[in-house]
């Protein structure tokens, strides 16, 4: 059965516009602002770091971050929004210049730890028991520089105590083969599925497949995110696009590919991804060309995008479909698939 999809997307999608090379070039559009975007748009979850629901939080105790997340919470409420996740961000602070998990520094090691608990914390305040990690800075710039299996056997240790910090957390890892680190430990779905099953509790470690992470590791989407699916552990989406092995370009869904974003698409409905709740998330840049008054139409798009192939993909003859892979006619079978995405069908 197909099943019912879901939109999300972070606060950070809405963004000034500042790259490596310049700076901002629109206002900053105020959080409880962007929160009134969300159903305008067409979306219903919220992706959050652990700062976007509770800003400067290194600075706060433990009973202010928890009466702040439960503020958000309320503020999602009253937009009729929900929380899809919160994820730790480790990457910005100076001790984690070295990575947070696999840092060779243990006091550093020990900030990741504590940060991440505090990211579960407010998680749970802000109504969900999802988490995604991303393991931005752990990796290295030269491989002599740190021991490469004992940095997976740190972040196991690190995943199992996030399980042992909440029993009912379930913890999404997103994987990602360079940028900001050189070389990362973690750089496809295969690897995070793999140290899943490392650890205390693999049933409740998966995974988030972002499409341009997918490309810059050289692989196509679609089959990471059929390799996770088999897996059951295809918890949460990134739909974007990449013009090819460069930065992380985070253009539109589809906007480059529209044959692989298809694929992408047909993958998650014909294997029922969005059954059991699971979000369609974004996480896309406006172009730093687009004006501030445009500047959320990049997450229309890529809705407008994903919603147009998903219609394509259930509007093929199935029985056609079946007959052309049973004869083993792929030639036609895939100008049958081009002809439906020209309108031609």
């Amino acid at each position: 059965m197909p099943g019912t999809f879901r939109f999300s997307f972070g606060p950070w999608n809405i963004h000034e516009g500042a790259d490596p090379f310049g700076p901002m070039v629109r206002p900053t559009v105020p959080f409880a602002e962007k929160l009134t975007l969300y159903k305008k748009l067409g979306f219903d979850g919220v992706q959050f770091h652990d700062d976007d629901a509770v800003p400067e939080l290194n600075d706060k105790s433990s009973a202010q971050i928890e009466k702040e997340a439960q503020e958000m919470r309320r503020m999602l409420e009253g937009e009729g929004l929900v929380a899809e996740f919160v994820a730790p961000r480790l990457w910005e602070d100076s001790r984690t210049i070295d990575g947070g998990f696999t840092a060779n520094s243990e006091r550093d090691r020990q900030y990741a730890i504590d940060r991440t608990r505090q990211c579960i914390d407010i998680a749970r305040a802000v109504g969900t028991n999802f988490m995604v990690v991303w393991l931005a800075r752990e990796g290295t710039y030269i491989r002599e520089a740190k021991d490469a299996k004992l940095a997976v056997e740190r972040l196991v240790t690190a995943i199992n105590q996030m399980l042992a910090h909440d029993s009912d957390i379930r913890i999404a890892i997103e994987p990602k083969p360079n940028e900001p680190m050189d070389l990362a430990y973690i750089p496809t779905i295969g690897h995070a599925i793999g140290l899943s099953y490392l650890t205390d509790d693999p049933s409740r470690v998966g995974s988030l497949v972002e499409s341009a992470h997918a490309i810059l590791a050289g692989l196509d989407p679609s089959d990471e995110m059929a390799y996770a699916l088999a897996h059951n552990k295809l918890w949460s989406v990134h739909l974007n696009d990449q013009n090819g092995l460069k930065f992380d370009e985070d253009k539109a869904f589809g906007a480059v590919d529209l044959r692989r974003a298809f694929m992408q698409v047909w993958v998650l409905d014909r294997s029922g991804y969005g059954r059991n709740g699971e979000f369609v998330g974004l996480d896309v840049k406006a172009m730093r060309t687009q004006k501030a008054e445009q500047a959320t139409q990049h997450l229309s798009n890529s809705r407008e995008i994903f919603l147009a192939l998903l219609d394509v993909v259930r509007g093929l003859d199935a029985e056609r479909i079946d007959s052309l892979i049973a004869e083993r006619n792929y030639e036609l079978l895939e100008m049958e698939i081009i002809r439906a995405l020209m309108g031609r069908s």
